[in-house]
């Protein structure tokens, strides 16, 4: 028994020690709308939360009458959030380390274990941006290197795209951060308002965004179809109307797409394409596509033989609104379930994960283990706008 209460007591010493080092890896998680966690019935992987989508509404006239006109019916869709993904650290620890941790050091394998918690849950929520659509920048090139045309540019096409105003994040790599901490509108202090861009190199909130470095800010690799030279085209003579997500294509083997790639509708001679960008969802044909699926609808009519771009690989710096993305994580169960074997759960004050530590005794030495439940969903799409790098 006794043994038992000081490997207790270091349980909860290493979940209040490690906490400290998970919180310095975040971006998505930490802005990501996380409401839609008090819904959750189920502490098991796959459970689901059903997130509402309101339906558009049109104003109409009124036109007074003795017989009052029909109520349009609405049909409000939902998409589902789902804790699909369970993740562990394991790692071993020496009676060595568990002296460390009772004289208040964190080993430095705890404290990787701790990250690598963090990293997967970070890269996970990046994988959610396949399904934005708003784009601004240009591939494969660094934003900020001169100037600020690149976010405002950003921030034209999330206005366009009806994001709200507040609260807004500008989520970039070390390379964009380099270039922007560069510019003067970042560092003096009669741009600013403040000198911390200078003396502590935060450029903090500026032009309407809260503006985050993230290391871990992930790349979309795009398919092969660069859509330069001999293009992909529209192949239907009627065309295509507004509300469109499927379209027929023809111009043989240029190239793959995948999930996830920009697309383009640039028109022919003669007629002039628009300015909105798609995300493809899926594709027929491989490298000879026949088909493409894409997000949102069109957003005007696209006419037969009009040329289709593809934007290539980019970085995925990011404007985007807390609301595009919904986060949840569950809780996970905090009991002995198999005797030697002790758990404890911390919920980080700051960021609000939630990681159970599991500890269980081997030959010699401890076997610990950080895991967290957690799922995803982007509900608003139209509220993230990629800027390309």
């Amino acid at each position: 028994m006794a043994g038992a209460m000081v490997t207790t007591a270091l349980l909860g010493t290493t979940v209040s020690m490690g906490l400290d080092a998970l919180r310095q890896r975040l971006a998505l998680a930490l802005i990501a709308n996380r409401s839609y966690e008090q819904e959750i019935t189920s502490q098991k992987r796959f459970a689901t939360v059903n997130i509402a989508i309101p339906s558009a509404i049109t104003a109409r006239d009124v036109v007074p009458d003795v017989v009052p006109p029909a109520v349009p019916a609405i049909t409000p869709t939902s998409i589902a959030l789902t804790l699909s993904q369970w993740k562990e650290a394991p790692f071993a620890m020496d009676d060595k380390g568990l002296i460390q941790v009772n004289a208040g050091i964190l080993p430095a394998q705890a404290s990787e274990g701790i990250k690598a918690v963090a990293n997967a849950i970070e890269t996970f929520l990046w994988t959610l941006h396949v399904k934005s659509y708003g784009y601004a920048g240009v591939a494969g090139t660094t934003p900020f290197a001169t100037d600020l045309s690149a976010y405002l540019d950003a921030r034209r096409i999330a206005n366009n795209q009806l994001m709200d105003m507040d609260p807004r994040f500008m989520i970039i790599n070390t390379d964009a951060e380099a270039s922007a901490l560069g510019l003067r509108a970042f560092q003096d202090a009669s741009f600013r308002g403040d000198t911390m861009g200078i003396t502590k190199g935060i450029i903090g909130e500026k032009l309407g965004a809260l503006w985050l470095m993230s290391q871990l800010t992930a790349s979309h690799t795009a398919g092969t179809y660069a859509g330069t030279g001999t293009p992909y085209e529209v192949n239907n003579g009627a065309g295509y109307p507004i509300g469109t997500k499927t379209i027929t294509v023809d111009g043989g083997a240029l190239g793959t797409m995948t999930e996830g790639d920009i697309i383009k509708f640039k028109g022919l001679a003669g007629v002039t394409g628009h300015a909105q960008t798609y995300t493809v969802v899926s594709t027929v044909g491989g490298a000879t596509i026949t088909s493409i699926t894409f997000e949102p609808g069109l957003v005007a009519a696209v006419v037969d033989n009009e040329d289709i771009e593809a934007k290539t690989t980019h970085v995925l710096n990011s404007l985007i609104h807390r609301d595009a993305i919904a986060f949840a994580m569950a809780p996970l169960l905090e009991t002995l379930m198999v005797p030697g074997t002790l758990q404890a759960v911390a919920i980080d004050e700051i960021s609000g994960l939630s990681l159970r530590l599991e500890v269980s005794r081997q030959h010699k030495q401890t076997q610990w283990s950080w895991d967290a439940l957690y799922g995803g969903a982007v509900p608003r799409p139209e509220f993230w706008v990629r800027l390309a790098g």
